[in-house]
């Protein structure tokens, strides 16, 4: 099953976050390592939110990630959202559906 973390700043996100970025970035990327975290990064229209694909069989590691990712207890975050994604197209598709004529 595939989640999407949502993430909302701060309207000063750029300005602030440079004392938490570097170990938001490790977080990342171990979660990435352990298989968690499929791609994540930040909009890229505005600073003024981010998308973090996870998949698992729940959503206890994406809601982990929020809770110790430290723009979101610096308060860089103004809300976080996560929802479940039914994905049917892709290699990684978690529950692919083609159809045939």
């Amino acid at each position: 099953m595939h989640f999407l973390l949502l993430y909302d700043f701060v309207d000063d996100f750029l300005q602030r976050r440079a004392p938490y970025r570097g170990e938001h970035l490790r977080l990342a990327w171990e979660a990435h390592e352990r298989g968690e975290l499929i791609l994540g990064g930040a909009l890229a229209d505005s600073p003024a939110g981010a998308v973090v694909l996870f998949e698992g069989a729940d959503d206890r590691a994406a809601r982990a990630f929020a809770a110790a990712d430290p723009y979101v207890k610096a308060g860089l975050v103004t809300q976080w959202t996560l929802r479940p994604w039914t994905t049917v197209v892709g290699a990684t598709a978690a529950t692919p559906i083609r159809m045939v004529d």
